[in-house]
């Protein structure tokens, strides 16, 4: 427990962190002011998937900070730290990597999670007021799957930077492909097998409509993407319990 609230005070406290969350909070609710105005504008409406295909492209603000949770470890300080990193101090205090290793996903999750959900309540509180529709019963029933989305995209961030102990290439890789270029997507239009990358299985848990070869349930598309994430955390976790701090 003392490990990770040392792990939770460390995240909170660096400022990537909180542009991180702004990013995350900010990003879905422009895009869906923009998107639902355009719809106003065309009196169109009924599009089951406004606001949270917007929270798809919030993500992002997930991958920043499951990227720079880890790769702060490996930062070199400043001079009154005597140019050390900080994973030598925090080896100090946590001895045991692996005890490190889940105080400090743990942290990332508690705080991707709270992330998600002020998200999504702003987000969606921005198509109820200018489309003046509620997400109803069936809109409720997908938070979660938003949430758990965003979730398990930071563990994957974290995951690749334990492989890499370098922010540039996992940040540079997953938000351009969730924001930019959804390479996966574009794969999809070639092969039904990239209907399994972890990004395109894990929207399924709460957007209805994409256009896919290959339609997978909430639930296996969930399932696909944890599989990802726990392969990924496994690999990291033996390089890190490998390498010298």
């Amino acid at each position: 427990m003392r490990a990770y609230r040392g792990e939770l005070r460390k995240l909170v406290g660096l400022p990537a962190v909180w542009a991180a969350f702004a990013v995350g909070v900010v990003v879905p609710a422009a895009f869906t002011f923009l998107n639902a105005k355009s719809a106003v504008a065309a009196g169109r409406g009924g599009n089951t998937d406004i606001g949270f295909q917007e929270l798809a492209f919030g993500v992002v603000g997930a991958v920043i900070l499951g990227v720079v949770a880890v790769s702060s470890e490996y930062t070199t300080e400043g001079e009154s730290a005597g140019g050390g990193r900080q994973i030598t101090t925090s080896l100090t205090a946590v001895p045991s990597r692996r005890r490190l290793l889940i105080a400090k996903l743990t942290a990332v999750i508690t705080v991707v999670a709270t992330m998600a959900a002020v998200s999504s309540a702003v987000t969606l509180m921005t198509v109820e007021v200018l489309l003046g529709e509620g997400i109803g019963v069936s809109g409720v029933g997908r938070l979660p799957g938003v949430v758990l989305y965003w979730v398990l995209t930071a563990l994957l961030a974290s995951g690749l930077t334990f492989l890499t102990r370098n922010g540039i290439l996992p940040l540079t890789v997953l938000i351009l492909n969730t924001s930019v270029v959804t390479v996966t997507y574009l794969l999809a239009k070639l092969t039904p097998l990239a209907v399994f990358f972890p990004d395109l299985a894990g929207i399924r848990m709460f957007i209805k409509r994409v256009d896919l070869p290959v339609q997978l349930s909430p639930v296996t598309g969930g399932l696909v993407m944890a599989a990802w994430v726990v392969a990924l955390l496994a690999a990291g976790f033996l390089v890190f319990r490998g390498r010298d701090a």
